[in-house]
């Protein structure tokens, strides 16, 4: 079973935004790594299936960081393992607190 996830919206760092118009681009595959936000922290998730009738990835957390780039084991409710559902409108680029210094 899953570990439900209320993903945080993406906001301008919206994957599914981002590829809108490409045509080349390719769905997530078994093996993948995508991302997404979770209250606030990134969330790395190995994808083991994706789901194309409904734009999901289904995969396991493979890393939770803060936006420093420092590893977590835990946050709230999600842990390094889960199970979760991703659907393509809540993967997010992942952005770091450094990028801002760098503008």
């Amino acid at each position: 079973m899953h570990q439900h996830i209320e993903w945080d919206e993406p906001g301008s760092a919206s994957v599914a935004e981002y590829f809108k118009h490409d045509p080349d681009h390719m769905p997530p595959y078994p093996g993948a790594i995508i991302s997404a936000r979770y209250q606030g922290r990134i969330v790395r998730v190995k994808v083991e299936a994706y789901r194309e009738d409904d734009a999901v990835s289904i995969g396991s957390v493979a890393a939770i960081l803060d936006i420093h780039g420092h590893h977590h084991e835990t946050h709230f409710k999600l842990s390094l393992g889960d199970i979760v559902r991703l659907p393509d409108d809540k993967r997010a680029m992942e952005h770091w607190k450094e990028d801002e210094k760098e503008r």
